[in-house]
């Protein structure tokens, strides 16, 4: 339990500092001046892609927290 806890929060380190551009996306914005759009752009699909990540865990949580409850309050 503790290897899984480990994996998952270093992971969680490696997503927060992830590039989320796609290719085509990166090569038209390399190409501007100031590069304030990119980084826009980038926090943008980065905020996209987390919202799902964090509904199934919470959902997972949610379904984990009543069965383990559930099943102190019967012993």
């Amino acid at each position: 339990m503790k290897t899984k806890l480990f994996f998952f929060i270093f992971s969680l380190f490696f997503f927060l500092k992830s590039n989320a551009q796609c290719a085509m996306c990166r090569a038209v914005l390399e190409n501007e001046e100031g590069q304030s759009a990119a980084k826009g752009i980038n926090d943008g699909i980065i905020y996209l892609m987390s919202i799902p990540y964090i509904l199934v865990f919470g959902l997972g949580f949610f379904v984990y927290w009543k069965y383990f409850r559930k099943k102190k309050v019967e012993a």
